[in-house]
This record gives structure tokens, sequence and C-alpha cells, in this order.
């Protein structure tokens, strides 16, 4: 018998140094853009069925209520306005800018190395919406989101690996005045995270302002024109089959400032949208068709994201379902849709529609965004902190969330079959000549931290271990990492020169 070389690095002590170690980020089990595609509940025949569909929809009902700048773009493209003042596409025209349509983009943030690559089937995470109200979770109370809670909030994702972007979650109740509340969602989100953000306009009057802001923080236009760190959320069309006519205003604005656009169609199941599933992504696809021919008609390739976003009613009560499972399968087949065209595409999950963090919160976060990272979603909006079917945003879930979604990332990257991988050597090392269990080896040691995840508060203690630690609770910890981010100073806070020149151009709610 041949003695066994001792492979062990120093047991648990060494385990625990290792895992405290930081890990290159190519390195990590999970991270930003990881490949997915694998879950399909659509088929082939099914895809183009609904393709063929939504062209039939455009070309014979149309949409209603275009501003006169949209309808003499996409005319001169080769719409036709009919006499009852709707635009309709001919299938040529729609094929025709899906040619000309960009095929993949890059959404950069304020650090570059928060870039991301949309395009193919790559998965990123990150918030959305407009709630109006703050979930207090120890006081189980609803109250008025502030500016502060967004910029909290930017601030939180901005420390959150599994959190690749900010879309801006919360209307700031607090300031009154649109124009201000526009230019002050800006400035607390860029102020909180170089991470990507996406924002609105309330009018289109508002734009130009906030194209010079953005100026200002990139330092000139033609620094903001390389690198566009803002993107705009621009619901483009008012469900069924009718154009939003002051947000395309403001698209077309945002398109000739160079800001990437997300075309937002985000009609209700059984409301504003067909009641079968197919027929709500056949009329969500076909208004995001209309906007890519609208985009492509003003500036061909121009950056933009197929943004269908439809969603569910419970029927019982006339209430939004966003963490229903029929909720998570439209996410899923519209990412199929955006595979199905070759263009970047983005979609709503990990929607709670309880009113707290609690068990239900936990299914129906995790359930839908681990079918839209199967699925290869490009964006995959909404994804943490948001409660009560999109009324309610929650700093500690946005927490909790970045753990949930770290697991379903790791669901996205999948089993990597390799020769190493599958080698018996190991096997035979421990089973005939070792300690007959796989703790010490390098390869254990190695693989620690490339090939599984742990949960940054999530709780895998023993019992014991934990009464001895007295009991603590899941939303506690959150709280308590929530206060110790914002207890530090923002990495991304402005060059105090340049964050007092903003607030003498614009008036600035946030404290200096």
């Amino acid at each position: 018998m041949t003695t066994k070389t001792s492979r062990r690095a120093g047991g648990r002590t060494a385990r625990k140094a290792l895992r405290a170690a930081p890990i290159a980020k190519e390195d990590r089990p999970v991270r930003a853009g990881l490949e997915g595609g694998t879950y399909k509940p659509l088929t082939p025949e099914g895809m183009e069925r609904i393709h063929q569909a939504a062209l039939d929809a455009l070309e014979q009902i149309g949409l209603a209520d275009a501003p006169p700048s949209g309808v003499e773009y996409m005319t001169r493209a080769g719409a036709v306005l009919g006499g009852d003042g709707r635009l309709r596409f001919p299938r040529a025209l729609v094929e025709d800018m899906l040619a000309r349509a960009a095929k993949a983009i890059t959404l950069y943030g304020r650090d570059p190395q928060h870039d991301l690559n949309l395009s193919g089937n790559r998965v990123h995470y990150g918030t959305a919406g407009a709630a109006v109200h703050m979930v207090d979770i120890h006081g189980k109370e609803y109250r008025d989101s502030t500016v502060q809670d967004l910029h909290d909030a930017a601030r939180i994702v901005d420390q959150l690996d599994n959190i690749h972007f900010l879309q801006r979650p919360m209307v700031c109740r607090d300031i009154l005045d649109n124009r201000e509340m526009d230019m002050n969602s800006i400035y607390a989100c860029v102020a909180g995270t170089t991470k990507h953000i996406g924002v609105s306009f309330s009018e289109p009057d508002f734009v130009e302002d906030g194209i010079r802001l953005l100026h200002m923080i990139a330092g000139g236009e033609e620094a903001w024109r390389a690198r566009p760190f803002v993107s705009n959320t621009n619901c483009f069309v008012v469900p069924p089959m009718k154009f939003a006519t002051e947000s395309c205003e403001a698209m077309e604005k945002v398109i000739a400032a160079g800001m990437p656009v997300l075309l937002l169609s985000a009609g209700m199941a059984t409301a504003t949208a067909p009641p079968t599933l197919a027929g709500t992504l056949v009329q969500a696809v076909a208004e995001c068709l209309a906007g890519v021919v609208y985009v492509n008609s003003i500036a061909p390739g121009h950056p933009a994201i197929f943004g269908t976003w439809p969603f569910v009613v419970d029927l019982r009560s006339g209430a939004m379902s966003g963490g229903s499972g029929e909720q998570a399968l439209l996410t899923a087949g519209c990412a199929q849709m955006h595979h199905f065209y070759g263009l970047p595409g983005g979609a709503a999950a990990g929607i709670s529609d309880s009113k707290l963090p609690n068990m239900q919160a936990g299914w129906e976060q995790m359930c839908s965004n681990v079918m839209a990272g199967l699925s290869g979603l490009n964006m995959v909006y909404e994804a943490a902190g948001m409660h009560a079917s999109l009324l309610g945003f929650c700093h500690e879930s946005l927490i909790l969330g970045d753990d949930i979604i770290g697991q379903a990332l790791r669901c996205v990257r999948g089993i990597e079959v390799t020769e190493d991988a599958v080698s018996i050597e190991m096997m035979r090392s421990v089973c005939l000549d070792g300690p007959g269990h796989y703790l010490g080896e390098d390869d254990t040691l190695t693989l620690m931290q490339s090939e599984y995840v742990y949960p940054t508060l999530g709780d895998r203690i023993s019992p014991k271990e934990w009464a001895e630690v007295g009991k603590p609770e899941l939303l506690d910890a959150a709280t308590a990492r929530k206060e110790e981010i914002l207890a530090q100073r923002a990495s991304a806070r402005l060059d105090p020169a340049l964050d007092a020149a903003i607030r003498q151009a614009f008036n600035i709610h946030l404290p200096a």
C-alpha cells in the first residue's frame, strides 16, 4: 500500500481564512452577465405564432395617439396613418426596423467595473418601480417614500454584489414640484451609486434640465455621450395599443441627447391586456415592436431595451399579483421573445404581493427571479425590495434580496462538467488511501469560493449554535446591515466642488 501525503490545509481554520479572503471578480461563483437561457416555456412554434400574431395586430389594429412628431418619423419610414388616427405598421417595415435595431448594447456605470453587456442570454438583476410607500418592518406600517429613502436605496445597492443596477424604485413624495422631483431623483441616485441608473421624466419639458445635470456630473456633453451612465425608463405606450403622447415626446428628446431608452409596455392581463398568457405576450410584443419602429425611425441603432413588462391581475379582487406563478411564466416567455428577435430585453420579476419580508415574500421573489434568470432575461427589473404589488419598497428586503439573487444566479450558472470536475483521482485517494472524507483536500478548499455561494445573512447554523448566540432574527440582521451601510460615507458621493455647482444650479433637497 502506498503512503498518502496529507493534503490538509489547516482544517476548519484554513477554511475560515480562505472564506474571509477577497476573491477576484472573475473567480466568484456568481456575477453580472452569467449566461441563462436553459428554461424555455415557449416552444419554437409558439414563439413563431406569437410573432405572427403581433405582426397582424400592428398591421390591422395599429396604435393610436402618437404625437405629431412621432407620426412624421414613423410615416416617413413607412407606417400608414389611417382615417381613424391610428398608425399601422406593414410587416416589411417592422422587419426592416428590426434589422436596423441594436442587437447588443452596453449600459455604462459611472465606474467602468459596473458596465453591463446586454447581449445574448446574459443576465443582470436590479431594482425598478415607482413605489409610493416605504415599508417599516418593525412597526409593520407604510409611510410616504422620500428623496432620502431613494438616496439610501442607492447607497445600499452600491454595496450589494448581486444587485447589478439601480433603476429608481420609488417616488420622492416629499417633493411636490415635479421638475424638482425629477432632478432630485437623478441626483439622489447618482450620489448614491456608481452602478448604471434608470430614471423617468414626468414631463417632456423636464428632459433638458435633466440632461444639463447629467452633463455636469459627467464632465461635459462629450464625456456624457461617450459613456451615458443613466438610461430613460419610458412608458411609451398605454395598453391596449395606444401611444403615451407625452412620454413619446420625452423619448424623442432623450434619444437626441444620447440617452439609452427602456421601451416599457406594462399591460395587465385580463384588464389592459388579453386574458390568456399567450395573448398578453402578443400584445406586449406588438407594442414594443412599435417602439422599435419609433426609435429606429429617429436614430437607427440607438440603444434601446425591448421592455415587455406584462403583469397579472388576481381576478378575485382585481388587484395586481406580481408574485404569482403566472407572472413568473410571463416574464420567462418575454425573455424568449427577446431572444427570438435577438434584441436586448428586460422584464419584471422579484415582486412580492406580501406587505412585509416574510415567507410569502421569499417564495414569490425566488420563484420569478430564478425563472427570469434561467430564461436568460438580460435585465431583471424590480428584482429586490418591492412589496404590496409594487406599492411599497423596503430597504431590509433589498438587502435580503441580494442573498436571494445570489442563489438564483447560482442556478443560472448551472453545473460545469469538465474533465477535472469528474476525475476520480480524488475519490480514489480519499476512499482507498485517505480519511474517508473530502474536507481537508486542497481542491475542496480551493473550490469552496468558486463553486459555492454563501448567503450574507441567511442562517445555516445549527439550532444549538443559534440558541447560543441569542436566537437572532433574520430581519434584525438585515436592519443591522442597513444601518452599517448607511453609517458610512457614500463611496459614490460627488466631488465637493461639483456638488456645490450642482446645488447652485438646481434646488437639491438632500443635505450637503
